[in-house]
């Protein structure tokens, strides 16, 4: 009994011994950001960990965009009563030069319900709000195709009028994504042009008689 105690003992300071903190921390460690991992907040300050030889800022790569932020506009809403930006706009060109009739679908179909109840489903300012006056809406909004000054308004121009609001249209930043402006104004534009190239036939004949 008293040999099976010892025994016990033993094996017992064994255990102890074996688990304590002894053989995990050495006096010399090789590499020892391998051995010990460190947690690191994404985009913190790091700056203090120079100090211990380590140069990791995680910042992304200089030029690089966050996802959802492709297609970046490169002005910003102007100040009550200033024009600056919203005038400057107008030298921003559209980043989308084609859409696949599936994707113009769809920029149809967004037009339609983020644009069309104030523009009209034909882009002429008789929307449900409208409603050839009778709408709840005190003045009809503007005529996006015959319009002296939508119908030319420049695409970056669009793009400021659409992301900021402008006047009684408000912003439709939180509505729609970049990419999804840029294919609604493309939409618009492709509308104009149509218009435009029917009017002129027309205008030609009337001019013949």
């Amino acid at each position: 009994m008293k040999k099976l105690t010892i025994i016990a003992f033993l094996t017992a300071a064994v255990v102890i011994v074996s688990c304590s903190d002894v053989k995990r921390k050495p006096n010399d460690i090789y590499m020892p950001d391998m051995a010990y991992s460190r947690a690191y907040e994404t985009y913190a300050d790091h700056s203090n960990l120079k100090d211990s030889g380590i140069y990791y800022d995680n910042m992304p790569v200089k030029g690089t965009i966050a996802r959802g932020e492709e297609m970046p506009f490169p002005y910003a809403k102007d100040a009550l009563g200033d024009t600056t930006n919203y005038v400057a706009s107008k030298s921003v060109k559209s980043p989308v030069d084609s859409l696949t009739e599936e994707q113009l679908t769809e920029a149809e179909r967004m037009y339609l319900i983020n644009c069309g109840i104030c523009h009209g489903k034909n882009l002429d300012g008789n929307g449900p709000l409208w409603k050839d006056g009778s709408g709840p809406f005190p003045a009809a909004p503007k005529n996006l195709i015959a319009d002296a000054v939508v119908s030319k308004m420049p695409e970056g121009q669009m793009f400021y009028s659409v992301t900021y609001g402008k006047n009684t249209m408000g912003s439709y930043a939180s509505q729609l994504n970049r990419k999804q402006r840029w294919d609604i104004i493309y939409y618009i534009k492709k509308k104009q042009a149509a218009a435009k190239a029917t009017a002129a036939p027309a205008k030609t004949e009337t001019a013949a008689k």
